[in-house]
């Protein structure tokens, strides 16, 4: 049960106390009165079996939230492994401990410094040993239905939101679109939430932080909202509405009554109050009697409400206290005060006339005088300031005695204003106390009536509770739910998402059932987008409803025996946790694990999508099948997932206990259409090509995606996209170049080749990262040998050019030598002269343009050999290029293999 505020009487408290039984209560030294007063109630109980409970008080100190939190992380846990690290135990221990919620964090902090006070279990160790833990124990009181933090937040059913202004934005929250909240439209109404009197609301929020499976609360409640939902009751449902408005907070003014702290507007209040309960009382004798809370407004709205409205409007004076912001009585209240009312109303003309009678015995100089009243000074006269009447001396007058200067005035008592101070007196401060004393027996009066007061609110604020739950029951079509202790489960026909069903312009119905033992662990699986979350909240919230004693939204709802709702649907991530998003999901799966009973409600939606494919997917089969081995007592489970290979790898045993379902949809050539209809079956495929579409995805990533999911789904490798690839090897090979003529720098590009959820810890996707850096090192070298050959090509002219002035040079230099050795009568056949002979051959073919220039043509005898007819060198690209050649590789003229490109392939030929 989450942190929730217990009522004055302490009714929870009480009831916790009577099915524990403790020994011990350790509480704060720091309390209230209503606490004092329980707790003294519970130390003089001597008849209490088989004792009453120790009483220990502790300094409010040892509550404190941050001390209690290193209470908590550093206590000694014998279930938790030494080898865990500090880390790993405070992870082991956020499953455990709701963290959240501060009130238990607190108590949990004082518990354990009274169990290292009294050293319970190592009295006989060393002081350095600590009390060891040997677990922590969940208490859920007899009919409660056990929800966490996580679930009303998921579910919508409290959400708490900054408030818009800026005066209150770092003040306070304001509820947003929640079951419990608001409209997301200007109506002063809420979805639920439509209580008149504050009271109401928060016994509405009171209701919500604790469902209950006590069918007879629950049918109670709602007999009272079948009563008003008839046509011929809905005006006494307005009119009863309208009386709420006007009960507002007693307990309040009840508490500034005994510390004497009225106010005048409090006495209004109440008196509106106490008529508008008076108005509920002869409005429920009038109704059915057979309804319990008629009955018990029209029985003990007692007398005492009237006796304490009659006084009230009898003494008060409502128009005279607001007006001088004091308390005031009515006339002919009190004999006395009216006649010193009637003095004081009298007193101007009066003081007039003793005004006139003292200027008549003063100096002449003084031009006129005044007698006034001040309130705990009494009469004085007062004569304006003489031009002669300088110093303080001058101030004074026979028979008159000085008192002050003010606004140059002088103020004297003479004999006529001590006369009548001593006649009237002081009739401002006597009018007033004997008013307070009036005001005094007023509140006694009413506090020994506090006892119906604090009755009409609780009544009140049921009514009103109730009236609220009518009303948005007639607005949205809600009908009564039935409970069945028998039935373990939930049946609900064409259900609605609360919520959604006023956000949405149409909203399709889904009906559920999952009561008995057949299909107690419900698979959904379905498209993204198709309605699987919110079909698993529907489910929850109409459980909810039912068990907080409100209509549902279904035509019709059987509500079985349910203690327990636990969900995983939605990451409540938080940075002041230091947990992780997948560390919170398996939180939130672990209490489900730990707690779930065979009457116990949970819904999981896409668990295991926060880490990698195959250990997510493992995991969420382990969590089922560890349900489904407990055969009949495995809770009723709804799980929406979109891992497919969890059917299409079969790894749910087959049995009754398992029902697949889906969410219906048709393809209408490339567009999906939703019919958001849960029908029984397994989906082929999770289409999130649409939805990528939907959120606005370039079609060139959605097709490449398609292409590489059929890949991976045929076992095929991933082919590379062989147009993008050429396309930008030609962009970096031929450049571009911006306004100034000055190259661009190429942009990197990405090609799609896994799914995006696919992790870097999959073996499979490792291997690929390896190969796409092999890739790109393999470009980074390609582009290095494209620039050196560009360098190449530049220089291939002024080589040639060299090269033929060389070959014109060494045929001018055969040609001497060859008249030299015919000149000097050398043999014809001499093998000097027939080198020269050929050497000069070779020059003039070479001039001629008969053979190519390149030097590795293979019909150029110089291709191997110098002028000289030695063996000439070659390097490593032309041995290469002599080898193809030789294997028969012909090449069109103008051609030429360049580095990284395959035999038949070229690269780019620049102009």
């Amino acid at each position: 049960m989450p942190d929730a505020p217990d009522h004055e009487s302490l009714k929870l408290l009480q009831r916790v106390l009577d099915e524990i039984d403790p020994q011990s209560v350790v509480t704060s030294a720091k309390q209230d009165e209503n606490m004092t007063r329980f707790l003294g109630k519970l130390a003089s109980q001597e008849h209490r079996e088989p004792k009453r409970p120790e009483i220990i008080f502790l300094p409010s100190v040892d509550f404190g939230l941050e001390i209690s939190k290193q209470r908590l992380l550093s206590g000694n846990y014998s279930f938790i492994p030494d080898s865990m690290t500090a880390t790993e135990k405070i992870l082991f221990l956020s499953s455990i401990i709701p963290f959240d919620c501060l009130l238990t964090v607190r108590a949990l902090g004082g518990l354990l410094k009274f169990l290292a006070r009294r050293r319970i279990g190592v009295e006989l160790e060393d002081c350095n040993v600590s009390v060891p833990i040997l677990g922590f124990k969940k208490f859920v009181l007899t009919h409660l239905v056990s929800i966490d933090q996580d679930t009303y937040s998921v579910l919508q059913i409290f959400k708490s939101e900054s408030h818009p202004s800026v005066y209150k934005v770092a003040s306070g929250l304001k509820e947003g679109l929640s079951l419990f909240g608001s409209l997301p439209t200007p109506l002063p109404t809420g979805i639920l939430n439509r209580c008149r009197c504050k009271w109401g609301e928060k016994l509405l929020r009171l209701w919500f932080t604790r469902p209950t499976q006590d069918l007879g609360e629950l049918n109670s409640r709602l007999d009272v909202i079948q009563f008003f939902l008839l046509p011929q009751n809905l005006d006494m449902a307005q009119m009863l509405h309208r009386l709420l408005g006007h009960i507002k907070n007693v307990p309040l003014i009840l508490k500034r009554m005994k510390l004497s702290h009225t106010k005048v507007s409090d006495w209004q209040v109440l008196y509106k109050t106490v008529y508008s309960a008076l108005g509920l009382r002869d409005a429920c004798r009038s109704l059915p009697q057979s309804i319990q809370l008629f009955r018990d407004i029209a029985q003990e709205f007692s007398d005492d409400l009237h006796h304490i409205a009659s006084l009230i409007g009898k003494v008060v004076d409502f128009e005279g206290s607001l007006a001088e912001n004091r308390f005031i009585v009515l006339p002919n209240i009190d004999p006395e005060i009216d006649e010193k009312k009637r003095r004081l109303m009298g007193l101007p003309s009066f003081l007039t006339e003793v005004a006139q009678k003292e200027l008549e015995n003063l100096d002449s100089r003084i031009p006129s005088c005044s007698v006034i009243y001040i309130p705990l000074i009494g009469f004085l006269l007062s004569i304006p300031r003489l031009p002669s009447m300088v110093e303080t001396s001058d101030f004074e007058i026979e028979g008159l005695d000085f008192m002050f200067l003010s606004e140059e005035k002088l103020h004297y008592r003479s004999a006529r204003t001590k006369e009548l101070d001593a006649l009237l007196g002081d009739l401002h401060c006597d009018i007033r106390d004997q008013e307070t004393l009036l005001m005094h027996q007023l509140q006694c009066q009413v506090l020994a009536r506090a006892a119906v007061l604090t009755r009409v609110l609780d009544l009140a604020s049921r009514l009103d509770v109730l009236l609220a739950l009518a009303s948005a029951a007639r607005d949205y079509g809600y009908s009564r739910p039935r409970y069945s202790p028998r039935l373990l489960g939930v049946r609900i026909q064409n259900g609605r998402h609360p919520l959604m069903e006023l956000c949405a312009r149409t909203f399709v119905p889904n009906s559920t059932e999952c009561g008995g033992d057949k299909g107690r662990v419900k698979v959904i699986t379905g498209p993204n987008s198709s309605g699987k979350s919110i079909y698993l909240k529907q489910v929850g919230l109409i459980t909810f409803m039912a068990l907080v004693g409100s209509f549902v939204p279904a035509e019709e709802a059987e509500i079985g025996a349910v203690d327990a709702i636990f969900t995983r649907i939605h990451s409540c991530e938080s940075i002041s946790l230091g947990l992780s998003t997948f560390m919170i999901d398996l939180n939130q799966v672990a209490k489900a694990v730990n707690n779930a009973t065979e009457q116990s409600l949970v819904l999981i939606d896409e668990f295991g999508k926060g880490t990698n494919t195959v250990d997510g997917l493992a995991l969420l089969a382990a969590v089922i099948r560890h349900w489904l081995a407990l055969g009949p007592t495995c809770p009723h489970v709804f799980v929406a997932t979109n891992f497919l290979s969890l059917v299409q790898l079969q790894l749910l045993p087959q049995g009754p206990l398992v029902q697949y379902l889906t969410m219906e949809t048709c393809e209408d050539g490339n567009d999906l259409v939703f019919f958001y209809q849960v029908c029984e079956g397994v989906a082929s495929a999770s289409h999130a090509s649409h939805t990528a579409a939907q959120a606005g995805l370039p079609d060139k990533l959605i097709a490449r995606g398609k292409e590489v999911s059929d890949f991976i789904r045929s076992g095929k490798p991933i082919q590379p996209v062989k147009e993008l690839l050429k396309e930008k090897q030609m962009e970096k090979t031929m450049g571009s170049r911006g306004r100034s003529g000055l190259p661009l720098v190429q942009a990197p590009y990405t090609v799609l080749l896994l799914p995006l959820e696919t992790s870097h810890q999959d073996p499979g996707a490792r291997s690929f990262f390896l190969w796409l850096q092999r890739m790109q090192a393999l470009e980074r070298e390609q582009d290095a040998l494209w620039q050196g050959l560009e360098l190449l090509e530049h220089s291939q002219a002024w080589y040639e050019g060299r090269l033929r002035e060389a070959q014109q040079q060494q045929l001018r230099l055969g040609a001497l030598g060859e008249n030299f050795l015919t000149d000097s009568h050398s043999e014809p056949g001499s093998p000097q002269l027939a080198q020269i002979q050929k050497v000069n051959i070779c020059l003039q073919n070479l001039i001629q343009g008969k053979f190519s220039p390149h030097p590795l043509n293979k019909d150029s005898s110089c291709a191997t050999q110098d002028w000289k007819g030695r063996p000439r060198k070659q390097n490593l690209w032309q041995q290469q290029e002599l080898t193809r050649q030789q294997k028969g590789v012909i090449r069109p003229k103008g051609e030429m293999a360049q580095p990284g490109y395959p035999e038949g392939r070229v690269g780019p030929t620049r102009v």
